[in-house]
């Protein structure tokens, strides 16, 4: 796993269309933890969908740092979330740099690769952040590198 860190600046992501940002709220949870199960493959989030809500939970709860509320995005498509960007003030783990933090990103496997994470990081182009990325996870490599993320 690796840091990665964007200076403040332009990204150049047009929007989806159909595909509405919106501020996630409490409310929420109940959609953004079967989203979050439906992300991942079996065991990498989480093992059953109940324990994906309840990591969505402590999400809101600040386990992993205060919510960003300004930062965090949902993106949804009509009535169906199709996407999640969940940014934390500052991460609580010595090995990350003090700025805003991507604790989340993640999108429906039905909607990968239609530019709906670049619509969501784009809501950060303005601030220093940083994520934690899985050093084989080149889709996702690719995409952060393509946007200004640079190893932290």
């Amino acid at each position: 796993m690796g840091i990665l860190v964007r200076a403040p600046g332009p990204m150049d992501t047009p929007s989806v269309p159909g595909v509405v940002l919106r501020t996630p709220s409490v409310a929420d949870i109940p959609a953004l933890g079967r989203l979050y199960f439906e992300a991942y493959e079996p065991g990498v989030a989480a093992s059953t969908e109940t324990e994906a809500v309840e990591d969505i939970q402590l999400s809101f709860d600040g386990a992993y740092g205060v919510l960003d509320l300004n930062l965090s995005r949902l993106a949804w498509l009509d009535d169906q979330l199709v996407g999640a960007l969940l940014v934390v003030e500052r991460a609580p783990w010595p090995d990350t740099p003090d700025c805003p933090f991507i604790i989340e990103l993640f999108t429906a496997p039905t909607h990968r690769r239609h530019g709906i994470a670049r619509q969501l990081l784009s809501t950060c182009s303005a601030v220093t952040i940083a994520l934690r990325v899985d050093d084989n996870n080149t889709p996702a490599l690719t995409l952060y590198h393509a946007l200004g993320f640079h190893d932290g």
